[in-house]
């Protein structure tokens, strides 16, 4: 049986690798920690390991793994910026992503935008402070609203499916213009974008061209009192930029699902920690934001894919020393 290491997974992943491993004949270890230097020598005999994408994988690490005899990683998250290439590519390992259901992230983002819109925030506060009143907490009507779409790839394209049945003008920005989407939306450029759009909703890889696309010169050029959604990356949108931007009220709302520096903080269990990320707890104090812990992929289906498309990934490395969702340098 071909031997993997899975580490930090999830009660939620369980049923699935065993279902998997099963399936694909696989001997599967299970390391509860994320892998860095040290826990990489618990990969000692298997060839694969499969990992989430939050934590950074290092110079170290790769030394590591190398030591190990590790020659594959399977990230079960469809990022990976977390990994160091260069490194990756000096200890000869490689690695491959995932995809998984469009529908998640996608679906999460609408709910975020009819959240924002409606104030839902502050009718959930006030109704559990049994304050029943309407002052401050008039919303608007989708129909009437131009939102829009940067990055209009597997995620974006839905995002704009789901807002047709609402009856507002959908707008994109891409650097690849696909012809069967003219239909559901508008191609403008970045600039004409920023201006018209009453939503703005991120749906971009991080790359170093995204890296904190959302600044102050930026947010500068949007509409007054516009809605930023960000279900992409963290470090696509400069936080500081961002609270600058809410406070003055250019910003007049945001719905915020990733954010930069939330390794070690989101999907972990905080309540009685002091928490040292000051942007997070300004976010947090802002009526008009909602911020969500990294969930919007969080669904049975992509949770499914995630875990089968690493492991077949992996078997796929091992067995042909090809995988066809392999990153590379």
């Amino acid at each position: 049986m071909k031997k993997v290491v899975v580490y930090e997974p999830r009660p939620d992943e369980m049923p699935l690798f065993q279902k998997f491993a099963d399936e694909l004949g696989l001997d599967i270890k299970y390391v509860d920690g994320v892998l860095t230097p040290e826990t990489a020598a618990e990969a000692k005999g298997a060839e694969g390991v499969t990992i989430l994408g939050n934590y950074p994988v290092g110079q170290d690490t790769f030394k590591a793994l190398s030591e190990a005899g590790v020659k594959y990683i399977g990230l079960r998250t469809a990022g990976y910026n977390n990994i160091d290439r260069e490194a990756a590519k000096a200890y000869g390992i490689r690695f491959s992503n995932v995809t998984y259901s469009p529908y998640c992230v996608a679906d999460f983002a609408t709910m975020l935008i009819l959240m924002c819109i409606r104030k839902a925030k502050q009718i959930f506060y006030r109704t559990n402070a049994q304050d029943f009143s309407l002052e401050g907490i008039q919303g608007r009507e989708m129909r009437n609203l131009t939102v829009g779409i940067i990055g209009a790839g597997r995620i974006g394209s839905i995002v704009a499916k789901n807002l047709s049945g609402f009856g507002c003008r959908v707008i994109a920005y891409d650097i690849v213009e696909r012809d069967e989407l003219r239909g559901l939306l508008e191609y403008v450029t970045f600039d004409e974008l920023l201006a018209e759009s009453d939503v703005i909703t991120l749906h971009t890889p991080l790359f170093e061209s995204t890296y904190h696309m959302i600044n102050r010169k930026t947010i500068a050029k949007m509409k007054d009192g516009a809605c930023l959604i960000n279900c992409a990356r963290g470090a696509v949108v400069d936080t500081e930029a961002l609270i600058a931007g809410i406070e003055s009220g250019k910003i007049g709302a945001a719905g915020i699902d990733v954010l930069e520096g939330e390794e070690d903080i989101f999907h972990y269990d905080r309540r009685t920690d002091i928490l040292g990320h000051r942007q997070l707890a300004v976010l947090r104090s802002f009526p008009n934001v909602i911020v969500t812990p990294h969930t919007a992929f969080y669904t049975d289906q992509a949770v499914s894919d995630m875990v089968e498309l690493a492991l077949r990934s992996l078997v796929s490395f091992i067995e042909t020393g090809e995988s066809s969702f392999e990153i590379k340098n």
